[in-house]
């Protein structure tokens, strides 16, 4: 239960609701992963692709955690043990995401806040080096846990000052901020000489491509891009009024996730068509590799604008990743208030201890523990944890929360909810997507990926 010596945090509007869940949706994988998705899978179809996905599916779902945090006012396991102690164990699971994703999240986040640090220390010639430095980095038993810490203690910082001081302020500049530099980036990128190029096979839509290999890629970017089944939006939704509109607001975000992840394409492929002559250098290439290594390569290639563009375009990526972990720390300070019955200190205090203590042993696996490879030659801790969250607890998390909800509660209770701000026009097709189609689509993805894993599928 939630602890009586406080009041429980409140968000000061809609708008900052708004902002809040968008900064929680745009992260990391909208700028590695989705720019190389598009490159694979045809340009603007994967992007139209996504785009349906996002308004139908995605908010869908956006929609069911948001009204039932707001409804009951608590974080994933309150919201659940709501409607009866037996289906705490739904809360339980969706709250063990956070938990997992917040330790190796802020690693990663160490990488990036390093890397700005490095356009300005070390210059953009000692990055582009093939992938040395990067290794030298992350391999390290200092250097990568002393970045690791400084990204943990600002996030730990903008959460301490709480949801208005902290959260709230925090997004209203590090949101507009974001959208800016990747705007400018952007025209500066497909203003280079032979980069219309790259905007064309980016954006102009190659349907040989349409394939249910990019259906399931567009799917299991956009369920991770948008912070689903993290207990994330049922956190933010339980700090949100009575007044607010819940269907308006979920589109917004929608909007926010889907628009950062094109200006994150049209940053990256552009360039990569200057530097390297073809889309297919992007296509090639994801996550950390397509960050770390390929990126400062094509950044060295633009000559004196190299340091700046460089540092500019890390900054933004920190923003992003700062914005993501934010949330997931805020989440995780929300469950243990809420369950434990402790002040928010106490809460968060509990949390940096979990994930301070999570991120030495994770990291420990580019160094000490090297010699642990959970998921075959090559892998690392850290991969291990990203494929339990990702790829196996949040699909079962969202399965089970779509037939309690579709099935068990009945979406009537949620539509009652979402009617409190106004008539809800759609609710007879959200209640099909909620009953029968999520189910299918996210059974999809748990399939899809797990076996990926496993060598079974591939894309």
């Amino acid at each position: 239960m939630a602890s009586s010596n406080e009041a429980r945090s409140a968000w000061s509007g809609r708008w900052a609701f708004v902002l809040a869940g968008a900064a929680s949706a745009v992260g990391l994988g909208n700028m590695w992963r989705f720019p190389y998705l598009a490159a694979k899978y045809g340009g603007g179809t994967f992007i139209l692709t996504y785009l349906l996905l996002v308004f139908t599916f995605g908010v869908s779902l956006l929609l069911l955690e948001t009204a039932l945090g707001r409804k009951t006012g608590l974080s994933a396991i309150g919201a659940f043990k709501h409607f009866g102690k037996k289906f705490a164990f739904i809360g339980v699971l969706a709250s063990a995401v956070p938990f997992i994703i917040t330790p190796y999240y802020s690693i990663i986040g160490g990488w990036v806040t390093k890397y700005a640090a490095a356009y300005l220390m070390n210059g953009p010639a000692a990055l582009a080096d093939g992938g040395n430095f990067f290794v030298g980095f992350i391999t390290s038993p200092v250097e990568s846990f002393v970045w690791m810490g400084i990204f943990m203690a600002i996030v730990f910082v903008v959460v301490g000052f709480g949801v208005k001081g902290g959260i709230e302020k925090t997004n209203t500049f590090m949101m507009p901020a974001l959208i800016i530099m990747a705007v400018g980036i952007a025209i500066y990128t497909i203003t280079m000489p032979g980069a219309l190029d790259g905007v064309a096979y980016y954006l102009v839509p190659d349907v040989s491509k349409l394939s249910a290999e990019l259906f399931i890629g567009a799917l299991g970017q956009m369920f991770y891009s948008l912070s689903l089944a993290m207990g994330i939006m049922i956190t933010y939704g339980s700090y949100l009024d009575k007044k607010s509109s819940l269907t308006s607001s979920v589109s917004q975000i929608g909007m926010f996730d889907l628009g950062v992840s094109i200006l994150a394409g049209l940053m990256i492929v552009p360039a990569a068509f200057v530097a390297m002559g073809s889309g297919e250098a992007v296509a090639a290439k994801s996550g950390p590799s397509l960050m770390f290594i390929t990126l400062p390569s094509v950044f060295e290639s633009m000559g004196g604008i190299a340091a700046i563009l460089g540092f500019l375009f890390f900054l933004l990526v920190l923003f992003a990743a700062l914005t993501s972990a934010i949330s997931l720390v805020e989440t995780c300070v929300s469950i243990i208030q809420d369950g434990a019955g402790w002040s928010r200190k106490k809460s968060l205090t509990t949390t940096i201890v979990i994930v301070v203590v999570a991120g030495v042993f994770i990291n420990l696996g580019y160094n000490g523990l090297s010699f642990v490879q959970p998921l075959g030659e090559g892998s690392s801790i850290l991969d291990l944890f990203d494929f339990v969250s990702n790829s196996v607890i949040m699909p079962i998390v969202a399965l089970i929360t779509c037939v309690f909800v579709g099935w068990i509660l009945k979406p009537q209770t949620l539509i009652d909810e979402v009617e409190l701000a106004g008539p809800f026009k759609l609710k007879s097709a959200w209640t099909v997507m909620i009953k029968y189609v999520a189910p299918v689509l996210v059974t999809l993805i748990l399939v899809a990926y797990v076996g990926a894993q496993f060598g079974i599928f591939k894309f």
